[in-house]
């Protein structure tokens, strides 16, 4: 895989891992320096997420220059994603439990990551608590809206992370990546559907192509 395709890939894939879960860092915020409203709203969002096992929506995404994708999203806690993107983009991304690739559809090539060194770990976690194990720096609980800022620092570099979720069902809504030079990758989700039933073949990874290796027709 080129490159060039590469460079496109790492922000997409951390805007999208990144976004979907609070993530782990070395410090957090105290849980006594947030108020019981806060307290709240965190406890709600972990409830939330550790209640849902299956979920698969659509996605669109927009970068720093305007620049938009949009695609489907699948998700089968603990260990397994996939985010499909549709045209003109090329990329689909897979998580199986072990290992993450991400399979370039037009050159039909592959790089391979271990699970545990990309932000996807957090989103297909089999738990997470984002009262102790994230880096909140700031909770904002508006009537309709819950609003956290995280700071999170990985394998695909350091940003800072914003997450919206809906005040009332701690559903995720929409979050915005700044990466290390201040430019906003943002991402929503809609038509979500948790609780049914995943396919397994949504999170096959085909190990016989090996990486920058062009499949044969």
């Amino acid at each position: 895989m080129s490159n060039t395709v590469i460079k496109r890939i790492r922000p997409l894939l951390f805007a999208l891992a990144i976004g979907l879960v609070p993530a782990i860092s070395a410090t957090s915020v105290s849980a006594a320096k947030l108020d019981a409203t806060q307290q709240e709203a965190l406890s709600g969002i972990n409830k939330y997420f550790n209640s849902v096992r299956t979920m698969e929506g659509d996605f669109v995404q927009f970068g720093p220059n305007g620049e938009r994708a949009e695609g489907q999203f699948f998700i089968s806690r603990p260990g397994k994603v996939r985010f499909f993107y549709k045209p003109p983009s090329r990329i689909n991304i897979v998580a199986d439990g072990k290992s993450v690739s991400v399979f370039d559809r037009k050159l039909r090539t592959q790089d391979i990551w271990p699970l545990g060194k990309t932000p996807l770990r957090f989103l297909v976690a089999d738990s997470i608590d984002l009262q102790k194990n994230s880096n909140v720096q700031r909770v904002e609980v508006e009537s309709d809206l819950v609003t956290v800022v995280i700071e999170e620092k990985s394998t695909f570099g350091k940003g800072k992370l914003t997450l919206v979720f809906d005040a009332k069902t701690k559903e995720l809504k929409q979050w915005t990546i700044t990466d290390a030079q201040g430019l906003d990758t943002s991402v929503a989700i809609y038509n979500v559907t948790v609780g049914k039933p995943a396919n397994a073949k949504n999170f096959k990874i085909n190990y016989a192509l090996s990486r920058n290796k062009r499949l044969t027709e």
